[in-house]
């Protein structure tokens, strides 16, 4: 078994978070740093560590829906002392348990969080193409002929996004457009930079579904489980 796969299926990140933990040389097999990502692991015999600490294959998969609130960071611990999403996750042992993707500090709704690393690399990996729909709600109204244009795709990090679909549900008295957005990739506060590329700023966002999976009416902070249906669902996708 390769060791980004190794250490996904040990519930520590995603595949190609585990990359990232092997290029900046805090992964050792054996008591030796890897470098090379194409190492294989026997699991059987070899041991492997990350920052000195050994770990191991999950034996039982952990899947939770979140609603994350706006506020918090994605992430287990903040050198800042900010709230995390795991202050909303209330688990005994949360060492295996990580989150599959991000939502920034000003933007809420559904975060999943779970051990199974094979999952993560499927709904993460841009080549599956996993539809992430978001609530966006913006100031002032848009021109269709600006909405084509973030539709068919704008330049963002030096390379096209993906075809989107943006579709209006309803303008209030106050002037703010809820717009549903759905997008096929998960780059760095994409939906905000979008609208940015139409000089309009996103004033309200909230991810609502990951695929066929919905947050549903699952208040804001609380998490849960996830039904055995919903995650095949998941893993069907």
């Amino acid at each position: 078994m390769r060791i980004n796969k190794y250490i996904a299926n040990c519930g520590i990140s995603s595949r190609r978070g585990a990359e990232l933990l092997i290029k900046e040389n805090r992964v050792k097999l054996n008591n030796k740093i890897v470098s090379d990502l194409a190492t294989e692991v026997n699991e059987n015999n070899d041991t492997v560590s990350i920052d000195g600490n050994k770990i191991e294959l999950v034996t039982k998969s952990i899947y939770i829906m979140l609603n994350k609130p706006k506020g918090c960071v994605c992430t287990k611990k903040d050198e800042r002392g900010r709230k995390t999403i795991m202050d909303y996750v209330k688990l005994t042992d949360d060492k295996g348990v990580f989150h599959i993707g991000r939502l920034d500090y000003n933007s809420e709704g559904l975060i999943l969080l779970t051990n199974d690393g094979e999952l993560a690399q499927k709904i993460t990996h841009p080549s599956h193409e996993i539809p992430k729909t978001y609530i966006a709600k913006i100031k002032g109204n848009i021109p269709e002929n600006d909405l084509a244009m973030l539709r068919n795709g704008v330049v963002l990090d030096n390379s096209k996004t993906h075809p989107c679909k943006i579709k209006l549900l309803e303008k209030d008295k106050d002037d703010i457009c809820r717009y549903e957005v759905t997008i096929y990739e998960g780059r760095n506060r994409q939906i905000r930079r979008m609208f940015e590329m139409i000089n309009k700023e996103v004033v309200f966002l909230k991810r609502i579904a990951i695929g066929e999976l919905r947050l549903g009416g699952l208040g804001r902070g609380l998490s849960r489980y996830l039904t055995e249906r919903e995650i095949n669902i998941l893993k069907s996708m």
